[in-house]
């Protein structure tokens, strides 16, 4: 690839009804689109690619495994009519004699729902968002619409993770965090420009195509105090949206130049100076590449810190039931972002999956986090525990993040004794670990042979495979 490709920001006065001053750098959304212009031309390293089909494969075991919960079914449930897009684990039309197919909006909101429904989809940690599950299933029924190729969908994703990246890196904060959900409002432009790039549109159509995605930004961060469901379906929505603009500025639809950074653009209107920073795609290493695999299915500021404590609890030093007290340490990002710093009572299990707290007490009672441990939430054992766990923000860690994600857990005993465990950061699922599950949920749900060949599809790195010949594996026959 060539150089980055800078895309410089501008500084509005939002409160004024005067024109901003002439600039000449073109609008975000223009520079933007001549950017991915560049990227699409590009050939990405090996590494590239092979990143990209891992987070494939994981996405993939995620829906397999989220397949049956409530929100998935209720998600496909809203798919209505004949269409030529596979919905993740939805019965096999030709072995009902009938067709379950679905549009390819109705397809990527289900499967978009179903690859968040465990909250263990990839993580981007500088845009806090879950990139993923919302680039892919955009991208995976636009090809199979589209009759695109395997390789077609690889190159694209890699371009939507670093729109998405590169947006949430310059509008998200702790801040933001308190009211607004990331991934809703970097998906939609992430979605559209990954979608763009599959369908090989123009710079006008490319920058119309994520000016509406800007108007289709949604999602708000009052669920975690409660632990109800509108998280799992923020990725459902900004999926469909991001293909609903880039279907608009196919057709012709024009969306304003200034819809990302003008005086009223989201960029602008989001950041707390109004100031929109500079932007550059490609800086270094993909943003992809940046992209963590969780080991534990919680959130990702629980994600360390439940690590620290399945150490100490398997090191064997330390009777959970002796434990006096429990001090968390870890970023301002992590103790301020809605739902970690929680105690309980957990009513609900995103109430549970968010908070610190409970993830910190399942790994000490258990010597690890899984799903197993949000099986009951009255738990009377670990909500004493949780309710001994103090989180406190660490200066250090703070100024670490988000290139590191770092926590300490200290554990006080009953008797005096000290005991702790500190990690510089969060430690990801490995390939090995993601393939194994992919494997597992894969596997139980449309069987081993078929798990066997959608592994080799995804991992063949010619990619000439056409989408919908993999898509039709992940049917359940």
């Amino acid at each position: 690839m060539s150089g980055a490709m800078e895309l410089r920001g501008r500084d509005h006065f939002p409160e004024s009804d005067e024109a901003a001053p002439p600039l000449d750098s073109p609008p975000l959304a223009t520079a933007l689109a001549r950017a991915i212009l560049e990227a699409r031309s590009a050939d990405f390293p090996v590494a590239v690619r092979e990143k990209a089909r891992a987070c494939l494969l994981d996405f993939l075991g995620c829906a397999f495994d989220s397949r049956d919960l409530p929100w998935s079914r209720q998600a496909a449930s809203l798919a209505e009519g004949k269409g030529p897009c596979t919905i993740i684990a939805s019965p096999d039309g030709a072995s009902h004699g009938v067709s379950h197919g679905a549009s390819p909006g109705d397809a990527a909101f289900a499967n978009a729902v179903a690859g968040h429904g465990l909250v263990r989809e990839d993580m981007h940690v500088g845009a806090v968002a879950h990139l993923g599950v919302v680039v892919l299933p955009a991208l995976l029924a636009l090809a199979e619409r589209r009759d695109r190729t395997l390789a077609a969908v690889i190159d694209a994703a890699v371009i939507g993770y670093e729109v998405g990246a590169k947006l949430g890196r310059a509008i998200v904060t702790p801040e933001f965090s308190r009211f607004f959900r990331p991934t809703g409002f970097v998906g939609p432009a992430a979605a559209a420009a990954a979608s763009a790039v599959l369908l090989g549109l123009d710079e006008a159509r490319i920058q119309s195509a994520l000016s509406l995605a800007a108007n289709m930004a949604s999602g708000l961060n009052q669920w975690p105090h409660s632990g109800a469901d509108d998280m799992f379906f923020h990725p459902g929505v900004a999926a469909r949206n991001g293909l609903t603009a880039v279907r608009l500025a196919e057709l012709g639809a024009e969306g304003a130049e200034g819809a990302l950074d003008g005086q009223a653009g989201l960029l602008t209107a989001m950041r707390p100076d109004r100031k929109v920073p500079p932007v550059r795609l490609f800086d270094g290493a993909p943003e992809i590449l940046s992209v963590f695999f969780k080991p534990v299915p919680v959130c990702n500021f629980a994600q360390t810190p439940a690590l620290a404590a399945i150490k100490l609890a398997t090191d064997g030093r330390i009777d959970p039931w002796a434990i006096r007290s429990v001090h968390v340490r870890v970023s301002r990002a992590a103790k301020v972002y809605p739902g970690c710093d929680h105690a309980g009572p957990f009513a609900r299990i995103l109430q549970a999956k968010m908070s610190i707290q409970y993830a910190v007490a399942s790994a000490l009672l258990e010597g690890r986090v899984d799903e197993a441990s949000y099986a009951d939430l009255a738990d009377p054992a670990r909500r004493a525990l949780a309710e001994k766990i103090m989180v406190e923000a660490d200066d250090t860690y703070t100024a670490a993040f988000p290139q590191q994600q770092s926590a300490a857990v200290e554990i006080r005993t009953q008797d005096g004794v000290s005991l702790s465990c500190a990690l510089a950061d969060v430690v990801a699922a490995d390939p090995a670990g993601v393939r194994a599950r992919f494997r597992r949920a894969a596997g139980a749900a449309v069987g081993t042979d078929a798990a066997q060949r959608i592994e080799a599809l995804v991992d063949d790195p010619s990619g000439e495979i056409s989408v919908a010949s993999l898509m039709a594996l992940t049917r359940r026959g």
